[in-house]
């Protein structure tokens, strides 16, 4: 951007942006970010969806951004008709491509519009549903969207009941700081792309919600297999720590000692003296919870599979807090319907059993990157860590002291649930009975193999996962919840031409009935709710 904003306006408009293109364009055929990966199967692209314009829809002026109890309709208009391929030239860069906004009758002029993700984007065709990053402030740093001033519209990729960050978020509030998310419907130049899961950012607005005072220091750790940002000790090199934790504030080297005395402190302490050595620096109790619901809710992007994709927050008091990030990939086996040869992530299915990718066999070539399971794996060359593969055809993945090291097709570590690594689940993604203690020996994880380790914090984070089960997956708990999301947004639904998931695939997992071999979130809720309840911890050798 800097290059081509010849005004120096922080953004740049049509004629710079044209200049901007020219050499931001991908080489034919590729796809600036994740990689080229996206197919369509043998799916046409869609139809175009219906149109709708400002009069036709309700209008919620008095409701918050966030309400849960209303589906606003985002209007976006684009100056060029080739917006999508333009969004699509910038991906990857420092480039917003501004558009008008139309929002319960109060336009917002050149909020900046960007493709965001990596495989919801990448595993995604042209003209399919992808993610969208909205930045009201890109031109006017005061413009807002009822107090907020970025907005993350996600595509619910994998998920067919679009409800998966919103359950997520109305649980996961029940206990600890998380971002807020609903429901809205996006028109983009007169055509409907449906339902978007709208997610709260992280940020200053965040901090200020949950916090008092509200300064402090924010990271975010990226999402990805490899990315070890699990808080393990690494050395005193602020370089190691820089490569994990993207800080989102400038507060420099005391801010990056706390996060490196966290570290040292969490995984080098005896255990009997852990606790108070920890107390002064995290809060405790809340990481805790935020370790339980990671797990009883089966976050398959969490923090237990990956030891990364979450928030960490240092406080005003120099206390560190956890918060939790991508949402999308929670109760794994209830809101995406059964895989079948061929491949495609769950929930992106068409019409009908069988056939190539399960129901219908939409999905990318060879599956989707991080799944497993007959006809369901990352595209050739890659393994389930979504690295390239070794030599020997298999990934290498980090060993026991973090250390790349191989693991043979019939490894399996330690402590997953039976659908954990290796299983039906794929790569790092549980079931119904994926155990509370996953994880709790592995060193890349420290947060939950140190914390866990302590008998009083074990029975602690036991009891919240019991408590999670007991209280907030009881069937009158949830069930009126996720009829209350279906019914909000069941006609877009159907009507979406966009969408990576078939109408009858949203109707079966958000259905209320629960069928032996018909996935739903009201049958997970019942069988993981459960299984906890009945759980009993193996004893320690």
């Amino acid at each position: 951007m800097k290059k081509f904003d010849k005004d120096e306006n922080g953004w740049l408009d049509p004629k710079e942006r044209a200049a901007a293109r020219v050499e931001a364009k991908p080489e034919e055929g590729g796809r600036r970010g994740f990689g080229p990966f996206g197919g369509r199967g043998d799916r046409p692209a869609p139809e175009p969806g219906p149109q709708v314009s400002p009069d036709d829809v309700e209008v919620y002026p008095d409701a918050t951004l966030y309400d849960p109890t209303v589906v606003r309709t985002l209007f976006f208009e684009f100056e060029n008709d080739d917006w999508e391929k333009e969004l699509e030239d910038f991906h990857g860069t420092d480039v917003d491509v501004a558009a008008k906004l139309t929002v319960d009758g109060k336009t917002y002029e050149n909020v900046g519009m960007r493709f965001r993700g990596m495989s919801s984007y990448g595993m995604v065709p042209t003209g399919m549903k992808r993610s969208f990053n909205v930045s009201l402030d890109m031109a006017d740093e005061d413009q807002r969207l009822y107090g907020y001033k970025t907005l993350n519209l996600l595509n619910s990729a994998g998920d067919a009941s679009f409800m998966s960050t919103v359950l997520y978020s109305h649980i996961a509030s029940q206990y600890i700081p998380v971002p807020k998310a609903n429901h809205v419907q996006v028109v983009i130049n007169g055509e409907s792309w449906g339902i978007y899961a709208n997610t709260q950012q992280y940020d200053k607005t965040f901090i200020a919600e949950h916090f008092e005072p509200s300064k402090g220091t924010r990271w975010k750790v990226e999402g990805s297999p490899a990315g070890d940002g699990g808080l393990r000790y690494v050395g005193e090199d602020l370089e190691e720590y820089k490569r994990r934790y993207d800080m989102k504030s400038n507060d420099g080297k005391k801010a990056w000692a706390a996060l490196v005395k966290l570290c040292r402190t969490l995984n080098e302490t005896p255990l009997d003296q852990l606790e108070s050595e920890l107390e002064p620096m995290l809060d405790i109790d809340e990481a805790l919870r935020f370790l339980a619901l990671d797990v009883a809710l089966v976050n398959s992007d969490g923090y237990w599979t990956r030891a990364s994709d979450y928030y960490l927050f240092l406080d005003s008091d120099k206390r560190f807090h956890l918060i939790p990030h991508d949402m999308n990939e929670a109760f794994e086996g209830g809101r995406s319907v059964g895989r079948g040869p061929g491949g495609g992530p769950p929930g992106m299915r068409g019409p009908g059993p069988g056939g190539p990718g399960g129901p219908g066999g939409f999905g990318p070539p060879g599956g989707f990157p991080g799944r497993g399971g007959p006809g369901f794996g990352p595209p050739s060359g890659f393994d389930r860590d979504d690295r390239p593969m070794g030599e020997e055809g298999r990934g290498e993945r980090p060993g026991a002291d973090g250390q790349r090291a191989e693991r043979g097709p019939g490894d399996r570590p330690r402590g997953r649930g039976r659908r954990g690594f290796g299983g039906p689940g794929g790569f790092g993604h549980g079931g119904p009975d994926l155990d509370p203690l996953v994880n709790s020996d592995n060193p890349r994880m420290p947060l939950r193999s140190q914390l866990l380790a302590v008998p009083k914090l074990r029975e602690k984070y036991l009891g919240y996962v019991r408590e999670i089960a007991e209280k907030s997956m009881a069937p009158e708990a949830i069930e009126p919840v996720i009829k209350q999301h279906a019914e909000l947004i069941e006609e877009i639904v159907a009507k979406d031409t966009r969408k990576l998931a078939t109408t009858e695939a949203f109707e079966q997992v958000t259905s209320l009935e629960k069928s032996d071999d018909q996935p739903s979130l009201a049958k997970f809720f019942e069988e993981r709710r459960k299984f906890l309840l009945e759980y009993q911890p193996a004893a320690k050798p």
